[in-house]
């Protein structure tokens, strides 16, 4: 059964200050957040931000200490997970491996006590919507694991949910498969038009699959945002360092806010800081976006550099360069193609000049970092 997209303004889950601590470990600390009804969510952390903890208090699996739940308008906060209104999948798939992969997906909807002959027609149709038509005698052990992730996404959506939990599924596949199933769950998310929570600690994961992703730190929220806002306008340090490669380049605020020092180079930003000069600050730039064998080395934030390391990574190359003006431990990573690798003939210990654009780098006060320079 496919959902259509709701036109209500109104959020379809509701998440209104929940903390959840265990013992003195604080898992959530105060997280309030609003999906709309179709929305795909991703929950982006390391290990130990409260991703999981989370997402378990969603389904009724855990009880917060304080806040309140809302999905569609109803408060689900103290439901026993019976009684809310979900499918999940788990990273172990938890399958029932007695049962065939038809029976695991009928499961469900054999508890509601439906005809036999809609039972059959519905774990078909699903089976067909999976990828899997032919699999439905088979049993778990009998499967791949990209084939049982798909079984249990079925069985997850056998009742036609409006909530759609994810729990790391991808994490126990190699990488072809996890590259070839996540498109294919959001192609199946799209088609349904359940609204999907998924929990990830891979940022490529959440980058090709969110509509908006969620990161997490320490059991509260880092940024809000869609893919290219995340990685194009990181709020924190900590979502810049988290999501993507990034430089941190230690410096001082300047004279004026546009301008940033770091050694003995001044730069300018065409986003402008608030900070007071001399202020201690982290310049940020993203590899791919620094330019390399610019012919006018009197631009702005334009100079030398010597490459010290060179890695092949088949489409890019990525280059270590040593900038001596910014001082003995500071390192730039720099990506560029092939293509542009073979034009510039770069080589070990090259010296090529390179411009960092004003309008993609991002200053933070050095408190908020926490983030050493990289060497």
């Amino acid at each position: 059964m496919e959902r259509s997209k709701g036109t209500s303004p109104e959020p379809y889950l509701r998440i209104i200050g929940v903390t959840k601590t265990f013992g003195n470990l604080v898992a959530v600390d105060d997280f309030s957040l609003d999906v709309m009804e179709g929305e795909f969510i991703c929950l982006l952390g390391p290990s130990g931000c409260g991703k999981t903890t989370l997402l378990r208090i969603i389904a009724g699996l855990e009880e917060p200490n304080t806040g309140k739940i809302y999905q569609a308008g109803r408060e689900i906060t103290h439901l026993p997970p019976r009684e809310r209104d979900f499918g999940i999948v788990f990273q172990s798939y938890a399958l029932f491996p007695n049962l065939t992969a038809a029976q695991n997906i009928a499961y469900g909807l054999q508890s509601r006590k439906l005809p036999k002959e809609q039972i059959a027609k519905r774990v078909a149709e699903l089976l067909e919507m999976v990828g899997l038509p032919d699999v439905g005698h088979k049993y778990p052990s009998q499967l791949s694991g990209g084939q049982q992730q798909r079984i249990a996404l079925a069985r997850a959506l056998a009742t036609s949910p409006g909530l759609l939990l994810l729990d790391e599924p991808l994490s126990a596949l190699d990488a072809r498969v996890r590259v070839s199933l996540r498109l294919e769950i959001k192609r199946l998310q799209r088609r349904v038009g359940v609204t999907t929570i998924f929990v990830t600690h891979d940022q490529e994961e959440a980058l090709v699959m969110a509509d908006r992703i969620v990161v997490m730190r320490a059991g509260r929220i880092e940024q809000v945002g869609t893919p290219e806002e995340i990685y194009r306008h990181p709020a924190t340090p900590f979502v810049a360092d988290f999501v993507g490669v990034m430089n941190f380049l230690p410096g001082y605020a300047g004279p004026t806010p546009n301008r940033v020092r770091c050694g003995s180079l001044e730069f300018q930003c065409a986003n402008p800081h608030d900070l007071a000069p001399d202020t201690p600050v982290m310049l940020t730039i993203r590899p791919e976006d620094i330019r390399l064998g610019v012919d006018d080395l009197s631009a702005p934030n334009t100079t030398t550099t010597r490459v010290e390391e060179i890695e092949f990574l088949g489409s890019f190359y990525r280059l270590m360069l040593r900038l001596d003006a910014l001082g003995d431990t500071t390192r730039l990573v720099a990506e560029v193609s092939s293509n542009r690798m073979r034009d510039l003939k770069i080589e070990y210990k090259s010296t090529l000049s390179i411009h960092l654009p004003p309008s993609l780098l991002h200053v933070y006060p050095a408190e908020m970092s926490g983030i050493e320079a990289r060497a």
